[in-house]
C-alpha cells in the first residue's frame, strides 16, 4: 500500500553544516508517527522540507506517491491545502477574533463567505472545548493552555488529511499538555488523519504515537511501535527518553 507520506534519502545541509543525512521515513494512512530529538537535530528541518519551506538537497519526498519535490505548482497548491499545522507557539494573529484565526485558512486558502467560515471555526472550538463566547476574544485575553486550543481548532478547521504538530505541549504545565494530547488524539481519530509530530516531550510523544523515530545527528538512529521504545537497545535513545545526563549523548553547555 502507498504510504500517505514518504522520505526517500532526504539530506540537508546549511553551508557545511550537514542537518540531515539521508533521511528515510513512511508513514502510513491514518498513522501517527513521532519524530524525537534534541534540539538542533533536524527535527524542524523535516517538516519544513515535506511542508516544502525548504527544499532538500537530495532526495524524494512523496506524498500519495507523488514526489513533491518536483512537484507542480498545482500539485503543491492541492497538497498544501489538505493539510493542517499546530505551531509551536500556537502562532496566532493578535489582531484577529478567535474564530476568524480558526478560519483563517477557510477563508484565505478555500475562499469560503465569512459566515459559512465562522459557523464552522464555532464548531471546531467546541470540539477542543471552547464555548462560542470565546470566538470574539483575542488571542491576548486568553491563557497559554486556551491558545494552542485555538491552534488545534485551526489545524483541524480543514478537515485535513494530514496535520503536522510542531512540539504541541511546550511552555504548558503537565496537567494542560496532557489534556492537549488528549485533544489531538481525540481530533486525530476522529479525522482519521495521518500525522506527524516532532517533540522532545516523551509523554507527549507516548500519548499521541503509534510509532516513534529518533533523531540524532541528523539520521534517524532509530524508529518502532511507541510500545518497543523502552526495549529499543539503543543507548542513545534510551539516554534520551529518559532524560539521563550521563551517556552517548553530550549536550554543549555554554554561557551565551
Amino acid at each position: 500500500m502507498t504510504p500517505k507520506i514518504e522520505l526517500r534519502g532526504v539530506s540537508k545541509a546549511f553551508g557545511r553544516k550537514l542537518v540531515l543525512k539521508d533521511v528515510n521515513l513512511s508513514i502510513a494512512a491514518g498513522q501517527s508517527l513521532v519524530i524525537i530529538g534534541g534540539s538542533g537535530t533536524g527535527k524542524s528541518v523535516t517538516i519544513k522540507s515535506i511542508l516544502g519551506l525548504l527544499t532538500p538537497d537530495s532526495g524524494q519526498i512523496l506524498i500519495d506517491g507523488k514526489d513533491m519535490t518536483r512537484a507542480s505548482r498545482r500539485d503543491r497548491k492541492a497538497f498544501l491545502a489538505d493539510i493542517g499545522m499546530l505551531f509551536q507557539g500556537a502562532a496566532l494573529f493578535d489582531s484577529l477574533p478567535v474564530w476568524q484565526n480558526v478560519a483563517f485558512g477557510l477563508i484565505e486558502g478555500k475562499r469560503l463567505k465569512k459566515a459559512d467560515a465562522k459557523e464552522i471555526a464555532i464548531e471546531k472550538l467546541g470540539r477542543v472545548g471552547l464555548g462560542p463566547d470565546v470566538a470574539e476574544l483575542h488571542p491576548a485575553e486568553l491563557s497559554g493552555g486556551m491558545q494552542k486550543r485555538v491552534g488545534l481548532a485551526r489545524a483541524i478547521a480543514g478537515d485535513p488529511s494530514i496535520i503536522f504538530f510542531d512540539e504541541p505541549t511546550t511552555g504548558l504545565d503537565p496537567i494542560m499538555a496532557d489534556v492537549i494530547n488528549d485533544l489531538i488524539v481525540e481530533c486525530v481519530r476522529d479525522l482519521g488523519a495521518t500525522t506527524l509530530s516532532i517533540t522532545h516531550d516523551m509523554a507527549s510523544a507516548r500519548k499521541i504515537a503509534d510509532r516513534i523515530a529518533m533523531l540524532y545527528g541528523g539520521e534517524i538512529i532509530w524508529e518502532g511501535a511507541k510500545d518497543s521504545i523502552d526495549q529499543s537497545g539503543n543507548a542513545y535513545v534510551d539516554q534520551f527518553i529518559h532524560g539521563r545526563a550521563d551517556g552517548p549523548i553530550q549536550m554543549q553547555v555554554t554561557d551565551d
